[in-house]
């Protein structure tokens, strides 16, 4: 019998929906497990250093603005800090936070040699021009510069920023710095010292550990049905490279609809009808669907990879999937955990789920360190190794702990930092 979690006491919808809140409540369940002490539970749970920078730029229209910026850093115990920097109006510090916590995790739980960090600025980069955003960048990272490098902080794109985001923090921080700095973030341009397979790694990464919780469920994978919520950089490329491997793809779930087809949806015409049409609403091989309806169909394998907090205390009894991947960051609220465990949802957990991208991320640091590059194959090879390796580590920790697979992987990662605390010291 599995042990329950800790019950998520939820004063109002907006605190469940507050990922630092959730974040700490899952914290605070694998802390109370592993029967850590007040002391070190104080330094996992609180953040090595935080930034927030305002950011003047000069618009096109000739007005100065001035744009609010985070850098969080949670820890570096086990290496530099590693995360991403998002663009959004609705980024918040408590939201950056949580993200640099759940990178420490996710690096722990893959037993990478880094910490957790996450940057965002509040804006909307819809209403920027590419010059304007180029000079929001370029400021941001001046201001961040004494604070980032290869051996402190590592940012990675995330939400709202890209290749070209990252080339221009690269280029910024290398003319301060007097030389080429390729080190300093992942996701760059190959040209520019990025890594071949960054772009799939974490779609490929949820298919790798779905392949593997379906063997450990004794599911033929060649009848497996998978419901994808998000079609961008990591549901688009989970699609597609899974479609590839042979799954039957039975719905897409995006903003603005969702599409349907019980033999399995064609991901590679989806993708070219929403090139042109700009939507994947009115596909001529699948029929248009409700989102929820879809979201909540029956299927094997459920991969919300859109957004946080789209499962929660109010529709997590309506799941109806035997595996649950979170290839989004946060897509379950903490008060939904203990529903889907009652309804004995085998869930993989974002921190495992989704680290293929960080994984990728961490073989360009390598090999931008080295100046010697490895071919996709190569990539995706070791990335599926780390994956699996980190899969087996969680489920056996599970087993062995008598909890679910979530709590299983806080716990992992917990005693890991804790581990590296411990043997390091406090430095007085």
């Amino acid at each position: 019998m599995l042990v329950e979690n800790p019950p998520f006491h939820v004063a109002t919808e907006d605190a469940e929906l507050n990922p630092l809140l959730s974040a700490e409540a899952r914290f605070d369940a694998a802390a109370q497990a592993l029967g850590l002490d007040d002391g070190m539970r104080k330094v996992l749970r609180s953040p090595s250093r935080e930034l927030t920078v305002n950011i003047p730029v000069l618009l096109d229209d000739g007005r100065i603005e001035v744009f609010t910026g985070y850098r969080v850093q949670h820890s570096i115990a086990r290496g530099p800090a590693k995360g991403g920097i998002r663009y959004a109006p609705d980024v918040t510090l408590d939201e950056v936070r949580a993200l640099a916590s759940w990178m420490t995790w996710k690096c722990a739980v893959t037993n990478l040699p880094f910490g957790g960090g996450k940057g965002g600025i509040i804006c909307d980069p819809a209403l920027l021009s590419q010059g304007e955003l180029e000079r929001l960048t370029r400021r941001y990272t001046a201001q961040l510069y004494e604070f980032i490098g290869p051996e402190i902080d590592v940012p990675a794109p995330d939400m709202n920023t890209n290749e070209q985001t990252m080339a221009w923090i690269m280029d910024t921080y290398s003319m301060r710095a007097g030389h080429t700095q390729t080190a300093v973030v992942t996701g760059k341009p190959v040209d520019l010292g990025g890594s071949r397979g960054r772009t799939e790694a974490t779609g490929r990464g949820c298919m790798v550990v779905v392949e593997q919780a379906l063997r450990k469920l004794g599911i033929d994978r060649a009848s497996a049905r998978v419901v994808i919520q998000g079609f961008g950089n990591v549901g688009g490329m989970a699609a597609k490279v899974m479609s590839r491997a042979g799954f039957k793809i039975i719905a897409i779930v995006e903003w603005d609809g969702a599409v349907y087809n019980e033999n399995g949806l064609d991901i590679r015409a989806l993708t070219e009808h929403r090139r042109q049409t700009g939507s994947i609403v009115d596909f001529a091989d699948g029929v248009n669907m409700d989102r929820e309806e879809a979201f909540f169909l029956e299927t094997d394998v459920l991969v919300p990879a859109a957004k946080e907090n789209v499962i929660t205390s109010h529709n997590a009894h309506r799941i109806r999937a035997k595996i649950l991947c979170e290839g989004a960051n946060g897509p379950t609220t903490a008060a939904a955990d203990p529903i889907l465990h009652d309804k004995g949802i085998f869930v993989i957990p974002d921190i495992l789920a989704n680290a293929g991208g960080v994984t990728v991320s961490y073989f360009e640091w390598v090999q931008d360190r080295m100046g010697y590059f490895w071919n996709e194959q190569l990539v995706n090879d070791r990335m599926e190794e780390i994956m699996i390796n980190s899969f087996r580590d969680v489920v056996a920790y599970a087993e062995k702990h008598r909890v679910d697979n979530r709590l299983a992987a806080y716990m992992l990662a917990l005693d890991r930092v804790a581990f590296a605390i411990k043997l390091r010291g406090i430095y007085a």
